[in-house]
């Protein structure tokens, strides 16, 4: 008996499903996936040489490193080099550029930087030198934030005076509204993250489709997956409709997930953050809550105000994460920014529509 996951692998279907989509005859329409793996499988599979010409597909700010702004690594960065501190962060973010240089170029030059694969991991190091103030670069949308929601409950809980985080967190939500309010974008439907939406539920998204007419699709990351959810949206816009649809109920549901939810609200408060590409935002970061302000690196040592800084010149990373252009578009792209000399942070990240366009581009 085959299982949900063995489905999304079953090669006839995905025969099927390519041809349920690229039988479409509906209007035309702008499709943006806002998931980083998203965008990855998309440039993988080749799906964008294979759809109808009135389907487009617009790589969004699906990936934490890439819209995180160039003000909040300079933070890191001041941070990993003052005396005492171990900054932690994950391995993406180690090469993306702030206004004066890398937090790779930083621990060259003598920063304790290290990188970790959790928060919990950077709780151990705070634990295992206690002599040393460890902060960890926080980056995300909700995927992520809740992990670091319960290391803040932790380090509070047990006492771990020398841990904090420096927050970057995003709320994801924020940003498609945004999206969908920019009248140069032309978005008529979002695929929706599996990742987020574990957490979130389906239920995040009603509130977009039901206050701009947007189909929004939840979708997971096989390549049936994907084309389950555009068959699925590709279906709605032919018969204008415009609700949130479940294509990946074998992980995600309605509610989500209560526990990381609580997390969240305890743990984080909702403030004003940049993105880049999108600029300020209303209540679309996560920083920590004031019983956490003792484990608030940027109320610690920072003033407790972000900062801001300049993008690298010529860079249109901010562009690409709006979807306005792709990223061949950018005259950067394959020349002077490539995955081993990366101007923005599109063309860093794993999960960067620049880098998955690059490492997946065809003659």
């Amino acid at each position: 008996m085959k299982t949900p996951a063995d489905a999304a692998r079953d090669p006839s279907l995905g025969r099927r499903l390519l041809e349920k989509v690229q039988a479409y005859r509906g209007p035309a329409v702008a499709i943006m996936e806002v998931c980083g793996t998203h965008t990855v499988a998309i440039a993988r599979m080749g799906l964008r040489d294979l759809l109808p010409q009135t389907v487009r597909l617009l790589s969004g700010p699906g990936c934490p490193v890439c819209v995180t702004p160039v003000g909040a690594f300079d933070e890191a960065i001041d941070l990993a080099t003052r005396e005492g501190v171990t900054l932690a962060t994950y391995g993406d973010a180690m090469r993306v550029p702030g206004s004066r240089g890398t937090l790779a170029q930083a621990r060259a030059e003598g920063a304790d930087v290290r990188v970790v694969y959790s928060a919990l991991d950077a709780l151990d190091l705070a634990r295992g030198e206690p002599a040393r103030r460890v902060v960890l670069l926080g980056l995300g949308f909700e995927t992520t934030s809740p992990t670091v929601a319960h290391a803040l409950t932790v380090a509070r809980d047990q006492g771990l005076k020398n841990f904090s985080v420096l927050s970057a967190h995003k709320a994801l939500l924020p940003a498609m509204r945004a999206l969908l309010e920019d009248a140069e974008t032309g978005i008529g439907a979002f695929l929706c993250p599996g990742h987020a939406s574990m957490v979130l539920g389906t239920q995040g998204f009603r509130s977009l489709s039901e206050t701009y007419g947007t189909p929004c699709v939840v979708a997971g990351f096989e390549p049936n997956d994907v084309l389950l959810g555009l068959a699925s949206i590709l279906q709605q816009v032919e018969a204008g409709q415009a609700r949130v649809e479940n294509a990946y109920p074998r992980a995600v549901t309605a509610d989500g997930n209560p526990v990381a939810l609580a997390l969240l609200t305890r743990a984080f408060r909702r403030v004003d953050a940049v993105w880049r590409g999108l600029g300020r935002l209303g209540g679309s970061g996560y920083e920590p809550a004031d019983a956490f302000a003792a484990h608030d690196a940027r109320r610690l040592y920072l003033g407790g105000e972000s900062r801001d800084g300049e993008e690298p010149r010529g860079c249109r990373c901010a562009d690409v994460l709006r979807g306005t252009i792709s990223p061949a578009s950018c005259p950067l792209f394959g020349a002077v920014c490539t995955p081993e000399t990366p101007v923005g942070a599109c063309m860093v990240s794993s999960e960067g529509a620049c880098g998955a366009h690059y490492r997946y581009r065809r003659a």
